[in-house]
């Protein structure tokens, strides 16, 4: 009789317990992020209603004063109604964006002036406000866009998209130069964060201009804006990884793209959202790139100057975060060598420590991949 083989031997159960602890630890950040992502998205944009939303009506007499306020009336804490004197100063007012629309209106032919390369959604809520209104006249209403965006990007939306691209290839790259890029000196890895962010707003600017022809001007001025805002993101990714380490890739998606994509403008300007993403578009760095992207290319760089000093501070927090994490880290490799083994026990850390590196940079670059 043939002999039966022995059963494989098994692992006990308690040393499974290690690797699974192990597995389930890192489940913890694609959770979260999945979280995260569906709270930011949907409490941004499932719902978009005017908040405050600036129109004007256009005129001087008692009659355009009764037509603002009856407007105002109807609909609340939805606009801000003012009036404005003659049809040249709405043009104005709308292309310095201090206005989403105006209503001239006339017996005969009302008009609705828009500007839509400002925002294409808010132009359409404002033509939903006033159609009705001409309606009631039984007249046309005549729609006169004076900011139209180019005919490559009819919705004016591929300046958001540019903005999730050039973030992409910000907030991925952390994960190399933070982990993989360990064993440098801080200063090294921020002269690579800034090398890397150069490469990625030349890509971005490559993408606005000869690939998809957003950009029909100013495509200098675009790749600037894009270096600032990029090396922002990455200055402050490396000075963030020693602190956080693995928990890296979590914060950054937390800060440049559930908080950030959601306020940047793209898709709904601030006063069609709810006041928390309102307020984060006054300062947050992805509504600094937005606007001052639309400002420079479609309104002839009025009020350009808050949008770049807005980028410019957010790299100066980047700055400041390497240069602490610079200290800390200097600190620690003081204390580390005070308190050191004899010279022969160093002769493998470089290697176990690039083997660590390895391992972690692979964690993070799946994690960040799950995005």
């Amino acid at each position: 009789m043939s002999e039966r083989p022995a059963p494989a031997p098994t692992a006990p159960a308690h040393a499974l317990r290690g690797p699974l602890r192990h597995v389930l630890l890192h489940l913890v950040t694609p959770l979260l992020m999945c979280l995260g992502m569906g709270l930011a998205y949907m409490g941004a944009f499932v719902t978009p209603e005017p908040h405050e939303l600036p129109i004007a009506v256009v005129g001087s007499g008692q009659q355009t004063q009764v037509l603002a306020q009856t407007v105002k009336d109807q609909a609340g804490d939805a606009l801000d109604v003012r009036t404005v004197g003659s049809r040249a100063a709405a043009v104005d007012a709308l292309k310095s964006q201090s206005i989403s629309g105006a209503y001239l209106p006339g017996k005969k032919a009302p008009e609705l002036i828009v500007a839509s390369a400002g925002s294409d959604m808010s132009a359409l809520a404002v033509e939903k406000l006033f159609t009705p209104v001409a309606a009631e006249q039984g007249v046309p209403l005549k729609i006169t866009n004076v900011a139209p965006p180019v005919d490559d990007d009819p919705t004016g939306q591929g300046l958001f998209f540019l903005l999730v691209a050039v973030s992409i290839g910000s907030y991925a790259s952390v994960a190399v130069l933070g982990a993989a890029g360990g064993a440098l000196r801080m200063r090294a890895r921020a002269g690579l964060a800034v090398g890397v962010s150069f490469v990625v707003s030349l890509i971005g600017a490559a993408l606005a201009g000869p690939v998809f022809h957003l950009v029909h001007q100013g495509l200098w001025g675009v790749w600037g804006m894009a270096w600032l805002y990029s090396a922002g993101i990455l200055l402050i990714g490396v000075g963030l990884h020693p602190f956080l380490k693995r928990w890296t890739t979590l914060a950054m998606m937390v800060l440049f793209v559930m908080l950030n994509f959601t306020s940047s403008g793209g898709l709904f300007r601030p006063e069609l959202q709810n006041g928390f993403f309102g307020s984060l578009h006054a300062f947050w760095n992805g509504a600094g790139f937005v606007e001052g992207m639309r400002t420079h290319v479609y309104f002839g760089g009025h009020g350009l100057a808050p949008h770049v000093w807005t980028l410019v501070a957010w790299l100066a927090v980047g700055a400041l975060l390497t240069t602490v994490a610079g200290l800390v880290e200097r600190r620690g490799r003081v204390t580390e060598s005070a308190a050191t083994t004899p010279a022969h026990s160093h002769k493998r850390l470089p290697v176990e420590a690039a083997s660590g590196a390895e391992a972690e940079v692979e964690e993070e670059m799946e994690e960040s991949v799950a995005v």
